[in-house]
């Protein structure tokens, strides 16, 4: 067996790829752990609040606790339609209906929907069935409390935030009987993501009121735009014990989830944007997900009960979060919102990464040339590393006719061959896997970049020079591709050509197949390639020129 540089390589790039689709596998089909009943996830019979039926999107199935004011649709798919409430602030853009007062549109005016659509905002959440993801919320109080059912009076239908103001608040009024009244006032501040909802009930009634807040995403499984880039969408539940734990929209469909937790989060995630509710951190929330039909699927969360004296006034609330993933603001608004950036396994090598890119991007101002500077920093770090594996890349080439008349003197006798050669190495003092360590250390560095790159929505649509103007897509002339493909022509003819002629042949394959696969990469990810590949084939040609003079001078 030859343990040559060649082949080293060849499984790199092999086993890279397979380690893409064995993440992506695992993302859809990967076997979940079990979930552990904790001191805060039991639920004692002293601590615990009365039973209650989870609310469900689809009319008609609440229980007693629950009394949907709207009657049910012929088509239980379809939502109920009542009048609009048109919302807009620096930063967002909503529609909000009568019907439960629920957040049915909701655009991102600073992110537009593609790079040459400058003036079409990205509709984060959509009533449209085939794009369906709203935010709805209510209050669990019988016919005493309006739930997602239930059709609200709206102060105005049209608000804005006025220049030079910091917040914009938007109220929904509901009666009910005894002297019941409820306002649903939603929240918005400047240039956040944030909206703060609150329910102010003022009981008019004679016995004490008596509901519970919850808030809830309904949405529908899209399809993977991308047929070579996974990035997860679905469901995420955050809990003192497992800070970031994956509902996938299969769990939601094998099982409801049920699950009483202290804080927490309930977050519904997609590339480079997310929704979550937040309640309050020292409550013990119930947490729930329910398929529906469609197929829909429910991710919410129940808060604690309340109580309001006859007479007396309270406002009970919780927090929406609705946006792109920025991890610093994310960090402001919850704990461990943050991990919704999902760099998977390599997370602890991943953000430092991001903070390095996002720093140097502070100081040139151009994500493009950020990682240019950022993968020339991290080859400089590995520099030794590398430099012993292209000296033995080196020696090995230099090796080459020696080995060749080996092979033609044994010929087909594999073993006598292995031998000879093992013999060439140890006279010549050379380590045929003296390359593989160095490699080896900078895979999960590699790989934790890949994500960064893949993952953080301050490079979508970050643009570069000339024709590339979007860092989060592929390069529309397949110009960056192509620049790959031939780095590694490059280094292959700076490399040691293998003995084998079955792996000679797929050597010479791997360029072209990697260029295919690659032009339908982001074009910073191909960038990151063409800029290591050149700096490789810089210190390869460096590196073996001084030891072929070396050795031509004895």
């Amino acid at each position: 067996m030859n343990f040559d540089n060649k082949r080293l390589i060849l499984l790199m790039a092999l086993g890279f790829v397979l380690l893409l689709i064995w993440q992506a596998w695992q993302q859809d089909y990967g076997s979940k752990p079990p979930v552990a009943t904790t001191a805060t996830e039991t639920v004692t019979p002293a601590a615990s609040p009365q039973p209650i039926d989870v609310p469900t999107a689809k009319p008609g199935a609440a229980a007693t606790t629950t009394t949907p004011a709207a009657a049910p649709t012929a088509d239980k798919s379809a939502l109920q339609q009542g009048d609009w409430v048109h919302v807009k602030t620096d930063v967002l853009d909503l529609a909000i209906n009568t019907v439960g007062g629920d957040l049915r549109r909701l655009n991102l005016l600073t992110y537009p929907i593609a790079a040459d659509k400058p003036d079409q905002p990205f509709p984060l959440l959509n009533d449209a069935p085939d794009k369906l993801f709203i935010a709805q919320s209510g209050l669990l109080a019988g016919d005493k409390g309006p739930d997602h059912h239930a059709v609200f009076t709206p102060e105005q239908t049209n608000y804005q935030l006025a220049p030079g103001a910091n917040e914009l608040k938007v109220r929904l009024n509901w009666s009910g009987p005894d002297g019941i009244k409820i306002s649903k006032v939603y929240t918005l501040r400047r240039a956040s993501y944030e909206i703060k909802l609150d329910y102010e009930v003022h009981n008019g009634s004679s016995q004490e009121w008596r509901g519970r807040v919850y808030g809830q995403f309904q949405r529908v499984e899209e399809a993977n735009p991308s047929y070579f880039i996974y990035t997860y969408t679905g469901g995420v539940l955050s809990s003192p014990e497992n800070k970031y734990e994956k509902i996938k929209f299969g769990d939601m469909a094998d099982k409801d989830l049920s699950r009483e937790v202290r804080g927490g989060w309930a977050a519904m995630l997609q590339h480079y944007f997310v929704g979550a509710w937040i309640p309050d951190a020292g409550g013990l929330n119930h947490y729930y997900s329910k398929a529906l039909e469609g197929p829909r699927y429910v991710f919410g969360v129940v808060m604690p009960e309340a109580v309001v004296a006859p007479g007396q006034t309270a406002t009970l609330g919780t927090r929406l979060y609705a946006g792109p993933k920025l991890q610093d603001h994310l960090q402001e608004v919850a704990p461990s919102l943050e991990l919704t950036v999902d760099y998977g396994l390599l997370t602890i090598l991943a953000q430092p990464i991001f903070w390095l890119l996002k720093y140097i991007h502070h100081v040139v101002g151009n994500w493009g040339w950020a990682i240019v500077i950022l993968t020339l920093m991290i080859k400089l770090a590995f520099y030794r590393l590398s430099a012993a594996s292209y000296r033995s890349m080196a020696n090995m080439r230099r090796m080459q006719p020696r080995i060749a008349a080996l092979k033609e003197r044994y010929g087909e006798d594999r073993q006598k061959m292995s031998q000879a050669m093992m013999e060439l190495y140890k006279t010549e003092k050379i380590n045929p896997l003296g390359g593989c360590l160095p490699v080896v250390v900078q895979i999960p560095v590699f790989i934790a970049l890949y994500w960064v790159l893949l993952e953080s929505v301050e490079l979508r649509q970050a643009d570069f020079v000339l024709w590339i103007y979007d860092l989060s897509s592929k390069d529309p002339y397949y110009v960056l591709p192509l620049l790959m493909g031939a780095t590694m022509l490059i280094q292959q003819k700076l490399s040691p050509a293998p003995p084998d002629p079955v792996q000679a042949k797929v050597m010479t394959i791997l360029p072209i197949v990697f260029t295919l696969f690659f032009a339908f990469f982001p074009a910073g990810l191909v960038l990151y390639w063409v800029v290591n590949n050149t700096l490789s084939i810089a210190q390869q040609w460096y590196i073996t020129r001084k030891i072929e003079a070396v050795a031509s001078s004895k």
